[in-house]
């Protein structure tokens, strides 16, 4: 399917023309990401908590420890509910009223349901870490047994889902227009620094490509 399935749950209420359910854009906003939001309620008490995830076709992955509350919870098939949020810029306008942000942000409702399979897991945990880092699972050791089994491996699919955005220049109210005050967008963008070694490591390892050179979509 190239769209998203629509619900009362995703439907947008407000300014429902920045809304989107095409599933490729979808995932350019899961691909560009670092860092999702998983929503779910535990003993009447709601909890919402940052996780490294990585896509793998229409499946969001998570992973932690089996000690995890968050994973273990999920683990039982509870409904969650999974976000991620890409801003773009700062919308400064005439008016404190109109000032806004521009941004690409995704919202998932389902369950998710618990990798098994021994090489699934694997799978799925290389998959994460070449999410965050392309090319760091060819040169960094994987999981033995005795840490592949302390590792719990969440599946989520991306089904019941909605996108909404902004972008442009502010939009002011015509009797703003005239004030001397400038007004436009500061753009934002995730920018790497230079490497920092670890210090108890030599310079016998040069710094890999994929770290001098990192950068996000």
């Amino acid at each position: 399917m190239t769209t998203l399935k629509k619900s009362l749950r995703t439907r947008i209420k407000r300014l429902p023309e920045r809304g989107s359910f095409d599933r490729k854009l979808a995932h350019a906003i899961l691909d560009e990401g670092l860092i999702c939001h998983v929503g779910f309620a535990l003993d009447n008490q709601p909890f919402v908590l940052p996780m490294a995830y990585a896509r793998q076709d229409d499946d969001v992955l998570i992973h932690g420890s089996i000690a995890s509350r968050l994973l273990n919870t999920l683990s039982e098939g509870v409904d969650c509910c999974v976000t991620v949020t890409l801003l773009d810029g700062l919308v400064l306008a005439r008016s404190v009223f109109h000032h806004s942000m521009n941004y690409r942000s995704l919202v998932a409702f389902g369950r998710a349901e618990l990798v098994v399979d021994e090489a699934d897991k694997m799978t799925a945990l290389e998959r994460i870490v070449e999410h965050i880092v392309p090319g760091r699972s060819a040169e960094a050791r994987g999981p033995d047994r005795k840490e592949l089994a302390a590792t719990h491996v969440l599946r989520f699919p991306l089904e019941e889902a909605s996108i909404k955005m902004r972008t442009g220049p502010p939009g002011d109210a015509k009797k703003d227009m005239a004030l001397p005050v400038w007004a436009g967008v500061i753009p934002l963008s995730i920018e790497a620094g230079i490497p920092e070694r670890d210090p108890a490591q030599g310079e016998a390892h040069p710094t890999p490509s994929y770290a001098s050179n990192y950068r996000r979509a």
